[in-house]
């Protein structure tokens, strides 16, 4: 009877050994954002607050700050819901802002083509930055950031070359640079309080003190009718899972 069980161990353990050599690996790869102008570039890292002037929050900064909200929302706290849906709002609609610039440049250019042979400059030695974030919200920000830095290259070229622009859009491709800042700054508006959605519905301590930090939480947003299109898995759903699988194993 020993000798029979110690069989039936070892073909388990060898059956699970086969099935951890068939399963794939973690995904691997690399992400990297090319940068041309020292406005964007400026963007990355931002500037901390020193000689009166105040700090600049940067992507690197902004992708930071998410990894709390992304964490927060797994332990169903419906205040990082909100934020994570303002960032999402806010990278949404700057660049598309940034689009409807950067198509009135790309006429300008076309335009002034048929006189002039050229093409939008570029950088000599550009800033080749790896990414490696958590979450998509920082890498859409990091498209956001690329979407800038080529407005930029437009807008330099123009310049050079004295191009005429339409004043409106002089002032908006100059004040565009506050429109991204403002999104890298979204996150810093967002508490880590440890609460959560029943917190709030029950008045608790946390709850209050999160609403004096934060204000009143939209109840679409309380009751989980708009969030978020991209979110982790809730703390719950993830146990749930989890003992699903040790169930069918």
């Amino acid at each position: 009877m020993t000798q029979m069980n110690s069989d039936a161990q070892q073909s388990h353990e060898s059956t699970a050994e086969n099935q951890n050599e068939s399963v794939p690996g973690s995904l691997q790869g690399e992400v990297w954002l090319t940068i041309q102008t020292y406005q964007a570039q400026s963007l990355i890292r931002g500037r901390r607050a020193a000689d009166g002037k105040p700090a600049i929050m940067g992507l690197i900064g902004f992708a930071d700050r998410l990894k709390s909200l992304w964490q927060a929302v797994r332990f169903d706290d419906p205040y990082a819901d909100w934020w994570l849906l303002k960032v999402e709002e806010g990278v949404a609609d700057i660049r598309a802002q940034l689009q409807g610039l950067q198509q009135r440049m790309d006429a300008l250019i076309t335009e002034s083509n048929s006189a002039l042979e050229f093409s939008v400059a570029q950088s000599s030695r550009p800033q080749r930055v790896s990414l490696q974030f958590a979450n998509p919200y920082a890498f859409r920000a990091a498209q956001l950031l690329g979407e800038y830095d080529r407005l930029m290259c437009a807008d330099m070229t123009l310049h050079y070359l004295g191009l005429d622009m339409p004043t409106d859009l002089i002032e908006q491709v100059s004040g565009s640079g506050r429109w991204v800042r403002r999104v890298f700054a979204l996150p810093q508006g967002y508490h880590c309080l440890d609460v959560r959605r029943s917190d709030i519905r029950q008045g608790t301590p946390a709850a209050i003190k999160a609403r004096e930090r934060m204000g009143e939480i939209p109840p679409d947003i309380l009751n989980g009718e708009r969030l978020p299109s991209l979110r982790p898995l809730a703390i719950q759903q993830l146990n749930s899972n989890a003992i699903a699988d040790s169930d069918e194993a």
